[in-house]
């Protein structure tokens, strides 16, 4: 049978223009704040959706510890990857989000209170990384996509970015590969296009505490992340 033609994404904006100083109030809170009650709502209001139009099914929940410092490591193919990868856990997850969506006071009220906060692709952005290290030594759990940005083509890359090794070395965080089944064809929704996802959370990976770890040793950790995510992928 051949594969549904997946619809177009647009083009990727790297460089936003807005200054750092615009994005300090997100990441304070961020750092000292926990996902209030509209995480909850937006959980609460999501979950039917998610359970009847994609028929949404998670195994190896148990993998994903439940307590201490986690980074959640799935595939990326479609914007509801966001909820795909946490919803049907009981801890509360957090998320790294791309500067352009902290824009206007609606989507940036709902990112603020769920618990993401923004990086500023193509800037080098320290203040993202002190923020994800600050949730991790907090004990919380961080989704980080191994790829950085969607793949366009629907299917994953053969090189991740060295961030998420990055942040396992630096706060010894247990890393759960995620795979995301099907969410490729979830962006085709216009088109009333509603495919089964599945998710499956493998064992984690635990790397040690290497703050000094070099940029050759973040790399190795990312692409040893991501073949596990490939792995069980594929699995599926």
């Amino acid at each position: 049978m051949a594969r549904r033609q997946l619809v177009p994404m647009k083009e990727q904006v790297y460089l936003d223009p807005r200054p750092a100083d615009y994005f300090a109030p997100f990441h304070a809170r961020a750092r000292e704040r926990e996902p209030d009650w509209f995480y909850t709502f937006v959980r609460v209001v999501s979950l039917p959706y998610c359970r009847l139009a994609f028929r949404l099914e998670a195994v190896g929940r148990e993998h994903v510890p439940a307590a201490g410092p986690v980074i959640l490591a799935p595939n990326h193919f479609s914007a509801m990857d966001h909820w795909f990868v946490g919803i049907l856990l009981d801890r509360r997850v957090r998320f790294m989000a791309k500067s352009q969506l902290f824009r206007g006071r609606a989507l940036e009220f709902v990112l603020k209170h769920a618990g993401a906060f923004p990086v500023r692709r193509g800037h080098g952005d320290e203040e993202a990384i002190l923020t994800a290290v600050t949730i991790l030594e907090k004990g919380g759990m961080l989704v980080i996509y191994p790829e950085g940005g969607r793949s366009r083509s629907g299917q994953i890359g053969r090189q991740a970015r060295h961030g998420i090794g990055r942040l396992a070395l630096a706060t010894g965080a247990a890393v759960v590969p995620v795979a995301i089944h099907g969410s490729e064809r979830a962006r085709n929704w216009r088109r009333l296009q509603f495919p089964p996802v599945t998710v499956a959370y493998g064992p984690p990976m635990r790397f040690g505490r290497v703050p000094e770890a070099g940029r050759r040793h973040q790399q190795e950790v990312a692409n040893e992340v991501l073949a596990a995510v490939r792995a069980l992928h594929e699995s599926l």
